[in-house]
């Protein structure tokens, strides 16, 4: 009987929106080893997430073909399993072999790369995503043009903002000028600040950040690099949200195992208010909105390392308060605990981050690229507040808060901004504390 042996490489998955290439923490196996389908064989990581890379595969991995702490692009092959002759499904039949997204997703990307290099002009050292040329193509700029372009992305690699701040520029600034021009900042501002001169003296320690706090810091910068961020304030009384929380938490916590915080109700009139204002829910791209039909919302959770990451409860306005309460509850876990799946972490239209959880009374938070707003929640404090009745004014304690939204002046002006944020309060304020979970 014929033992047919076929070699399968397993790929660099896409692990979400607009990350280009992943690090390499652990090899889970080893040349020679065997594996099973969906078995995991290495560890990855991104700027937004730590993973397991699983085997599409079931066979022996014969070769490794990079090592720990390599960096390598989405899409490229990272190790070749040989097949066993066996089948690599638990059903072999003779239909048509249907890829998994992630293959979809590199084949895809891989077929533009070909079909929009002209192999005659294009640099073999240089990488251009589909993006840039479907751009390039669409506005009719040659691959010799292209290859002018000053790149401020990873190698000197041509970013979406490169192009489109070089087609806004075309006819006025000329190439040279502008090679000139990003000479000065071709490098990211936190390799600037390590070359700015310091002077350190007395009693000091020098702690290079971490992999993830370095990937922040590059994400924070970029994002108020592209945005022009604006921030308003609006104060809520929450008294009638605390009072019925705690009201209901005993009982809540004693029927369902898990404590019910306040930041389900905020997503929960976060989402309402969207639904009133689909303007939050968008993105730009260039000169164009791109408005979200799906309301997902990224919640910011701190990890023990003291970083940030933000899981996102997709399709957040189809869940009720109690469907809100469990997917929070079971994200944040999870996030504390490394647990999180790269699809969990993606895909985000609006972001809530409560800066109250750590004392703060308000913040003025960064936006998640490529959202157009973010929104921040302070701590709730008792206070005297002059109440407005049919008897006169009264001064009475009540639970106050600040929240505070920083968004995109490119698209979300003071107007829209101000009134979705006031819209959100309202709810708040609003709410029926008879309702039952």
């Amino acid at each position: 009987m014929l033992n047919l042996t076929m070699a399968n490489e397993l790929i660099m998955p896409k692990m979400g929106e607009s990350i280009m290439e992943a690090t390499i923490l652990k090899w889970l196996k080893k040349e020679g080893d065997h594996v099973e389908v969906d078995e995991a064989v290495l560890e990855i990581a991104t700027d937004k997430v730590d993973s397991e890379v699983p085997s599409p595969f079931a066979g022996r991995i014969s070769k490794i073909l990079y090592k720990e702490g390599d960096v390598v692009q989405i899409g490229k092959a990272i190790a070749v399993i040989d097949g066993n002759g066996q089948a690599e499904s638990p059903v072999k039949t003779e239909m048509p072999k249907v890829e998994t997204t992630v293959q979809q997703e590199v084949r895809k990307e891989v077929v533009v790369e070909k079909m929009e290099t002209p192999s005659s002009n294009g640099s073999a050292d240089r990488f251009y995503s589909p993006l840039v040329l479907n751009i390039a193509r669409e506005e009719g700029i040659s691959m010799s043009e292209l290859e002018r372009i000053p790149g401020t992305g990873k190698d000197d690699r041509v970013t979406k903002a490169d192009i489109l701040n070089y087609l806004q520029n075309k006819g006025a600034v000329t190439t040279e000028t502008m090679i000139e021009k990003r000479t000065e900042v071709k490098q990211p501002v936190t390799e600037e600040i390590k070359s700015t001169p310091l002077v350190i003296s007395g009693n000091t320690e020098i702690v290079e950040m971490d992999r993830m706090r370095k990937l922040i810091a590059d994400h924070m910068v970029m994002s108020k690099r592209v945005s022009p961020h604006v921030t308003s304030y609006v104060e809520v009384d929450m008294t009638p949200v605390a009072e019925w929380r705690n009201k209901i938490k005993d009982k809540f916590e004693k029927r369902e195992g898990q404590k019910i915080t306040f930041t389900p109700i905020f997503i929960e009139a976060v989402v309402k208010a969207i639904k009133d204002f689909p303007g939050i829910n968008v993105s730009v791209d260039g000169y164009n909105i791109v408005y979200k039909k799906d309301i997902n919302i990224g919640m910011a959770a701190a990890l023990p390392s003291g970083n940030l990451i933000v899981p996102v409860i997709k399709n957040a306005d189809r869940y009720n308060l109690f469907g809100l309460t469990a997917t929070v509850n079971d994200l944040a876990g999870r996030a504390r605990n490394n647990k999180l799946k790269p699809e969990e972490i993606q895909d985000g239209t609006f972001t809530l981050t409560n800066v109250g959880s750590f004392g703060s009374l308000m913040g003025t938070p960064i936006i998640n690229q490529p959202q157009v707003a973010i929104l921040a929640t302070g701590a709730i404090k008792k206070k005297p507040v002059v109440i407005e009745t049919e008897h006169g004014d009264v001064i009475a304690i009540r639970h106050m808060m600040f929240m505070s939204m920083s968004y995109d002046h490119r698209v979300v002006d003071g107007m829209l901004g101000g009134t979705f944020l006031k819209r959100v309060a309202d709810y708040l304020e609003n709410f029926d504390t008879n309702r039952e979970i």
